[in-house]
């Protein structure tokens, strides 16, 4: 090569080098532009942000992560979330725990995780849901208000018939001609009522309370087979043929044990009373997704449409003896965990009535605050090529 073509060759280096440091500066310029940007919006955002490295230590953190919970840059974030965040009675989300010394007001957190990068790094999202929290709460008591409310006009009349038998019956005992057997029957009974008065204050009480309290995880078949030793002799003394079966073996709830076996319970004891002296009961428990759903189903004559709609108020029941309390209570422990109650019946077909409840989340806070759905695919995906090549 000449040196005429050494000298172009360097000219043309020298402007694509140019070039080269022109781009370079301009490509700086936008990721300052950028970056100036994403602070902006991390800034602006009203969910709290963490930014992880690879080694799950804090990045970075934006205005509401630190309104939240103070500057935490450069700490251990699975340890620190573990002391930071307190399981609450709702699956899904988290209190604040709240600092030595303090009263505030409880704040509730919701939290995901993306999957790790590339480089290793991850971004925790931490969403305040109190006022959320707050109105369902509020709701909830609402609900319950209004109807205590539409259930005092037929308070007095539940109360005072009870009331008026009990005194009828204990004025007889006070005549001396009585015979001593016609004594005992007359006594029986205002006995009877009595206990019938009391367990309508019962009732009362639980479903004025709504809320359910000393919560506990525990096994959905041992539940079962708890309420089975319950009604199965109940079932034959009406000659009732009674079954169960449980298809969430290993599930667990978490809840007030007792409130949930006594919401069954008055499913079962209604689909008893309602088929008399004969027919079928099953009373079954299966995982559908992230809830267990408990089912009371009998091969009994069904409910009319028109009632459908009313079996779950307060005091309505289809019953002389009955307080019409059952239902209510039973929803109104169900809505407590998180849960409903839905029915289903045709005449002629029987009925089912369903009480579905949120699974029990069994991770601790830090496995919560850095799980990731993404991640847990992607690593059954792995695990699923490593076998097949295996």
């Amino acid at each position: 090569m000449d040196a005429a073509s050494l000298a172009e060759a360097f000219q043309v280096f020298a402007r694509a080098s140019d070039e080269l440091t022109q781009a370079y500066s301009g490509l700086q310029g936008q990721v300052s532009v950028l970056t100036e940007r994403l602070d902006l919006l991390l800034a602006a955002l009203p969910a709290g942000v963490v930014v992880l490295d690879q080694q799950g230590k804090v990045e970075q953190v934006n205005r509401a992560a630190q309104d939240m919970f103070g500057d935490v840059t450069g700490i251990e974030w699975q340890g620190f979330a573990a002391g930071a965040f307190v399981a609450t009675d709702t699956p899904g989300e988290w209190a604040l725990a709240a600092k030595a010394g303090e009263a505030a007001e409880e704040v509730r957190i919701s939290i995901s995780a993306t999957a790790q990068s590339t480089t290793g790094g991850r971004i925790v999202l931490l969403h305040d849901v109190t006022e959320a929290w707050r109105m369902r709460v509020s709701a909830a008591r609402n609900e319950r208000l209004a109807a205590m409310g539409e259930m005092v006009a037929s308070l007095a009349h539940q109360l005072r018939t009870p009331l008026a038998a009990a005194l009828l019956y204990t004025g007889h005992l006070a005549s001396v001609q009585l015979p001593a057997p016609e004594r005992a029957k007359v006594a029986d009974r205002a006995v009877e009522r009595l206990r019938h008065l009391e367990k309508l204050i019962k009732d009362m009480l639980i479903f004025a309370r709504g809320e359910a309290l000393g919560r506990e995880v525990f096994g959905v078949c041992d539940l079962l087979l708890e309420l089975g030793a319950t009604i199965e002799p109940v079932a034959q003394r009406h000659q009732i043929t009674f079954s169960q079966e449980c298809r969430a073996s290993g599930q667990r709830l978490f809840g007030n044990r007792k409130e949930i076996a006594g919401a069954l319970l008055n499913l079962l004891e209604n689909a008893i009373q309602v088929l008399g002296e004969s027919g079928e009961v099953v009373l079954s428990a299966v995982q559908d997704g992230e809830e267990i759903v408990f089912a009371v189903r009998d091969n009994g004559r069904g409910i009319p449409l028109e009632l459908q709609a009313r079996l779950f108020e307060p005091f309505f029941t289809t019953r002389a003896d009955g307080t019409g309390l059952g239902l209510a209570i039973a929803r109104g422990v169900a809505r407590a965990h998180g849960g409903d109650i839905f029915l289903r019946s045709a005449p002629g077909e029987g009925s089912e009535f369903r009480l579905v409840l949120p699974q029990a989340v069994v991770e601790t806070t830090s496995e919560v605050a850095l799980r990731s759905d993404v991640e847990t695919e992607s690593e059954k995906l792995s695990e699923h090529t490593e076998q097949e090549s295996r």
